[in-house]
C-alpha cells in the first residue's frame, strides 16, 4: 500500500492511475489523490448513516410485522410506513431536465446490453453490436425452427431465414406496391414512416423508428446469388447502448480485480482496447469498429455510429474496497471510488476531438444500483456534483440512470427522479433484485409465494406499470431512457421474439437482452412497436396505486403438498449451488449457468439474492427445516457437479462440502440470509472469494 494524501492506496490502483489513467489529461497524481482524499472525508461519514438508515427502518419493520402477525391490513400497514419515514411525500409536479443526453438514450428506443466489465472480449462483443447480421441472428438459433445441417452451408437453413426476414420487412418496412420477396434491388419504395436514406456501395439504408436497416446487395455471396435482387444479408442497428457492469455481473473483490475493470473501461474510453485470443486454431485479435460510411440519396457523404453508447454501472452504498484505505482504518465505501474512477476514465472520451468517440454529446455515463429512497438519490447526487468539480466539469456532465429495483425506490419513485431530475438518464427495472428486497422487507411478515408464483402477484404488476407512468408522468419521454429488465434464456431466442415484444409494448424505450445476437432479434421488436407512440397513450394513464405495490406476495393459508416444497426447494438450491461454485472458485460473476432441467440461464447476483432469500424466508417461518436444506444442498451439489464435469477449472463440491469454499457459502447465504443487510449476497460473497484467493 502506498500512503497518498492521507489514504492508503493499494500498489497496483496507484499505479494505474500514474502510468495510466492520468498521463493526458493535465492532472498531477498528487492532486488526484488530496482531491480524492477530499471526496472520501465529505461523504463516508454520510454514507455509512445512509446504510444505518437501511437497518434501523428494517428492524423497525421487522417488529412491525412480529407485533402484528398476517393477515395484514393494509391501510394499517401503509399509515405506519407513513409515520415510519419510508414512504416519502410525493413532489409537487415537475419534468426532468437533462441536457446533452445522446440521442441513443433520449430519442431513440433499442436494445440494451449488459456486460461484465472484467472481460475484455466480451466488452468488445458488445460494443461491436451496435450493428448485427439479422441472417447469422436467425441461422443459427432457435428463432426459427429446426437447425442448420452440419457441413457447410445449409440452402435449406438459408431459404428459411431469408423468408423470415422478408417477412419481417413486409411487416416493418412495407414496399409500395409489392413485397420484398419479389423486390427486384431498384431504390426501394416504401410505405408509411420508413425512408431510405442513403447507400453503402450497392447497398440500402433504410431508417424506421429512429433505427437503421442495412439491405446488403451481393450477387456473389452464397446467399445473395440465390436471391432475385442479390440481398446477402440484412444487417439491423441492434445494441444502442451497452451497460459496461462493475456490479452484479462480476466478481471484483480486491484491488487486482478493479484495477482490471478501470483498465479496460479505459481502453474503451481512449478507443484502443484491444483483445487477442485463439479460435479455430488461429490467433485472432479484436478491437472497436469504425463508424461506418455512407452517402445519401444526393451523393452527400455521412457517417453513423459504428458502436454501441457505452454506460458504466458502479457498484452501490453498500460495499467497501479494499484498493483503498481510509484515515481511520477502514476500506473507502467502493460505489465512492467507483464515482472518482470511472468519471475521471471518461475525461479521456470528452476530451478527445476524433477517433472512436463515445459520447457525442458530452456527457459521462453512469449507473447506480440499489439506492434506498430519495435520500440515497441524493447523496449520488451530491457526489457527482463533487466529482465534477473534481475534475473541472460543467454541473451534470455526469448523467445518472437509476435502478428502481429497491423496494423503497420504487415506492418513492417520482421522489427519487425528483432528486436527480438534471442528470437522470434512466430508470429501469429489475423483477430480481426487486424481488430480492420484497422478501427481505416483509421477511418477519410470513412465509412468501413460491418464485414462480410471485410473477403473476398484484405488485409485480403494479410496480411494472408504475415505473413507465411515474417515469412519463416525469416527463422522460425524449429525454431519457424508460427502461425494462433482463431476458435470462439466451439459448431461448423463440421465446423471446414471441414474448419480450411486452417491453417496446409497455412503453419502455429500451430492455435488456443477454447478448449480441439477442440485441439483434429483439431490435426487430422497435421496427413492429412505435415506442413513443405508445409513451404518448400510456400517458394518459393513471398510476397504479400504491396500495398494490405495497401488497407483500404472502402465501397466507397455503399449505403446499410435501413434494411442491421440496421441489421449490431443490430449484432454488440448484441455481444457488450453479451460479455461486463459479464466483466463489473461478471469479465468474455472470455466466450461462445450467438450471435444474439443464437449460441455460443468464445468472448473476440478482438471482442469487432472489433465491436465497426465498430459502432464508421459508427456513425462518418452519415451511422447512435446516436438516431439509442441508439434504437438498448436498444433493443439489452432486447434480451441478454432473453439470460442470467437462470443466477443467471446476472444483466438485459433493465429495467434500466441509472443504468446499463455494458450498460453504451457499449455505451461508441460505443460512444467514435473514440477516444480510438488505439480503444482498456480496459481503458473503467478497469474503469467501478472498479467502479463495489467499489460497485459504
Amino acid at each position: 500500500m502506498r500512503e497518498l494524501a492521507g489514504l492508503k492506496v493499494a500498489d497496483e490502483l496507484a499505479e494505474f492511475v500514474e502510468a495510466r489513467l492520468l498521463p493526458g489529461l493535465d492532472i498531477a497524481p498528487d492532486a488526484f489523490w488530496e482531491k480524492s482524499a477530499e471526496i472520501f472525508h465529505r461523504f463516508v461519514p454520510e454514507n455509512r448513516n445512509l446504510l444505518q438508515k437501511r437497518e434501523a427502518l428494517q428492524s423497525k419493520i421487522d417488529d412491525w410485522h412480529r407485533a402484528n402477525p398476517a393477515p395484514i391490513d393494509a391501510e394499517q400497514y401503509r399509515s405506519f410506513l407513513t409515520e415510519l419515514g419510508y414512504l416519502v411525500p410525493e413532489p409537487d409536479a415537475f419534468s426532468v431536465n437533462p441536457q446533452n443526453v445522446d440521442p441513443e438514450l433520449a430519442q431513440i428506443a433499442g436494445p440494451q446490453l449488459v456486460v461484465p466489465v472484467l472481460n475484455a472480449r466480451f466488452l468488445l462483443n458488445a460494443a461491436n453490436a451496435r450493428w448485427g447480421s439479422l441472417y447469422d441472428a436467425l441461422y443459427g438459433t432457435d428463432a426459427i425452427p429446426g437447425q442448420p445441417a452440419k457441413g457447410g452451408y445449409d440452402e435449406e437453413r438459408g431459404a428459411q431465414v431469408i423468408d423470415w426476414g422478408r417477412q419481417f420487412l413486409d411487416r416493418a418496412v412495407p414496399l409500395d406496391g409489392q413485397i420484398w420477396r419479389n423486390w427486384d434491388g431498384t431504390e426501394p419504395r416504401l410505405k408509411g414512416d420508413a425512408k431510405v436514406v442513403g447507400r453503402s456501395g450497392e447497398n440500402w439504408l433504410i431508417r424506421h423508428n429512429g433505427l437503421h436497416i442495412e439491405i446488403v446487395i451481393d450477387p456473389d455471396h452464397p446467399v445473395g446469388k440465390t436471391d432475385k435482387a442479390g440481398v446477402a444479408d440484412i444487417i439491423l442497428e441492434s445494441a444502442l447502448s451497452t451497460i459496461c457492469d462493475f456490479e452484479d455481473s462480476v466478481a471484483a473483490v480486491d484491488a487486482e480485480d478493479k484495477v482490471l475493470g478501470y483498465s479496460n473501461w479505459l481502453g474503451l474510453m481512449k478507443g484502443d482496447l484491444a483483445e487477442t485470443f485463439m479460435k479455430g486454431g488461429e490467433e485472432m485479435t479484436r478491437t472497436l469498429n469504425p463508424d461506418r460510411e455512407y452517402v445519401d440519396l444526393e451523393g452527400k457523404p455521412f457517417v453513423l455510429p459504428g458502436r454501441s453508447l457505452l454506460l458504466a454501472r458502479n457498484v452501490g452504498h453498500l460495499m467497501t474496497t479494499p484498493a483503498v484505505v481510509l484515515p481511520d482504518g477502514g476500506e473507502a465505501p467502493e460505489g465512492i471510488l467507483d464515482a472518482i474512477m470511472t468519471a475521471t476514465i471518461a475525461l479521456h472520451d470528452l476530451r478527445r476531438s476524433g477517433g472512436l468517440k463515445n459520447s457525442r454529446a458530452g456527457s459521462i455515463y453512469l449507473v447506480k444500483p440499489k439506492m434506498h429512497g430519495p435520500e440515497e438519490c441524493a447523496f449520488t447526487n451530491d457526489l457527482f456534483d463533487a466529482v465534477e468539480d473534481m475534475l473541472g466539469l460543467d454541473r451534470n456532465t455526469i448523467k445518472v440512470g437509476v435502478m428502481d429495483e429497491e423496494r423503497r425506490t420504487s415506492a418513492n419513485l417520482a421522489a427519487c427522479i425528483h432528486a436527480v431530475k438534471d442528470r437522470i438518464m434512466f430508470i429501469n427495472t429489475g423483477f430480481l433484485d426487486r424481488t430480492g428486497d420484497e422478501i427481505h422487507t416483509s421477511m418477519r411478515g410470513g412465509a412468501m409465494l413460491r418464485k414462480g408464483a410471485m410473477k403473476e402477484t398484484l405488485w409485480i404488476a403494479a410496480y411494472e406499470d408504475r415505473n413507465v407512468q411515474i417515469g412519463l408522468a416525469c416527463g422522460l419521454s425524449g429525454k431519457a431512457q424508460i427502461g425494462k429488465g433482463m431476458w435470462a434464456m439466451p439459448d431461448r431466442m423463440a421465446d423471446m421474439l414471441s414474448e419480450k415484444i411486452g417491453h417496446p409494448m409497455s412503453g419502455a424505450n429500451t430492455a435488456w437482452v443477454p447478448s449480441p445476437t439477442a440485441a439483434t432479434l429483439h431490435a426487430t421488436h422497435y421496427h413492429l412497436v412505435d415506442v413513443f407512440e405508445r409513451q404518448g397513450e400510456r400517458s394518459k394513464e393513471g398510476i397504479a396505486p400504491l396500495s398494490d405495490l405495497l401488497a407483500i406476495p404472502l402465501a397466507d393459508g397455503v399449505n403446499w403438498p410435501a413434494e411442491d416444497v421440496r421441489a421449490e426447494l431443490e430449484n432454488n438450491a440448484q441455481g444457488i449451488l450453479g451460479y455461486v461454485v463459479r464466483w466463489i472458485d473461478q471469479g465468474v460473476g455472470c455466466s450461462k449457468v445450467p438450471n435444474i432441467d439443464d437449460i441455460g440461464l443468464m445468472e448473476d447476483r440478482a438471482t442469487l439474492r432472489i433465491s436465497s432469500q426465498h430459502i432464508a424466508n421459508w427456513l425462518e417461518h418452519g415451511v422447512v427445516s435446516p436438516q431439509q436444506v442441508d439434504e437438498v444442498l448436498v444433493k443439489m451439489a452432486e447434480k451441478v457437479d454432473m453439470q460442470n464435469a467437462g470443466d477443467p477449472a471446476y472444483r466438485p463440491m459433493a465429495s467434500d462440502p466441509e472443504g468446499s469454499m463455494a458450498f460453504q457459502a451457499a449455505r451461508a447465504l441460505i443460512f444467514e440470509g435473514a440477516e444480510q443487510p438488505s439480503g444482498y449476497t456480496e459481503p458473503l460473497l467478497h469474503a469467501f472469494r478472498q479467502k479463495v484467493k489467499a489460497g485459504g
